[in-house]
């Protein structure tokens, strides 16, 4: 990317979901969804990096997680954002991609699109994907720098500043220089939803990646099929997503 930065991806994981508990340690042909989420990150070139908690249930992501030869941090199971700023600081991150691991059919390259639009933008930008929504639910990522991280970690205190990681970042009355700058389709796809946090989300990714065979295929590839395919999105289109 033509950058003397380290930048990096952090992806937070843990067993203990509450409404699927052990969702991303879930097989679907052959492998877990932590490791169909590991596999398509791969995509963008960047190291990818897996923040988990302390707690013992936990000790089989990181096992996973060794296996595959992605490095780790553990830290808070509630306070997300000081596991970010841990995981970052051991790591010697200066730009960090935050994503989640409950996407299996997260898209490197739209990752790798938006590091280039970061770059291009300064340090005091942050890029996202998921703030007006023409990306399904599943593709979303953040990317900000190690400052900006930093000082949200030093400065905020509301319960989900801490549990979401970026609010506070990207809160114009906190970071008045902050640029945002958003990744969006020209056409809106929002309404599909391809993360997993119940049990109708797990089915829908069933069939794209058993049936349809789509976990190698790209974002614009996945919407089109799904666009073409209306009654596999209704699957699981009552599900909601949690509130920040």
């Amino acid at each position: 990317m033509g950058s003397d930065k380290k930048i990096g991806i952090i992806t937070q994981a843990r067993t203990t979901s509450t409404r699927l508990p052990r969702k991303v340690l879930m097989k679907l042909d052959g492998k877990t969804l932590l490791e169909h989420h590991m596999d398509r990150l791969k995509w963008s070139g960047l190291p990818v990096f897996l923040a988990t908690t302390i707690n013992q249930s936990d000790d089989e992501i990181v096992a996973l997680s060794d296996k595959l030869l992605i490095p780790n941090f553990r830290g808070s199971e509630d306070d997300v954002l000081s596991r970010y700023y841990g995981c970052a600081q051991k790591y010697k991150l200066d730009v960090i991609v935050r994503v989640t691991s409950d996407c299996p059919l997260i898209d490197g390259n739209l990752i790798k699109d938006g590091v280039e639009k970061f770059l291009a933008a300064g340090n005091d930008a942050y890029v996202s994907n998921c703030l007006i929504r023409t990306y399904p639910r599943g593709f979303d990522f953040e990317v900000f720098s190690f400052e900006a991280l930093e000082k949200a970690f030093k400065n905020a205190v509301e319960k989900p500043e801490r549990e979401h990681v970026t609010p506070y970042i990207r809160n114009p009355d906190k970071n008045k220089n902050l640029q945002i700058i958003d990744q969006v389709r020209p056409a809106s796809a929002g309404k599909h939803r391809i993360t997993v946090d119940e049990e109708d989300d797990f089915k829908l990714i069933q069939l794209l990646i058993e049936k349809y065979h789509l976990a190698d295929k790209k974002a614009d590839e996945i919407i089109e099929f799904l666009e073409r395919h209306p009654e596999i999105s209704k699957i699981n289109a009552h599900v909601e997503q949690k509130k920040v």
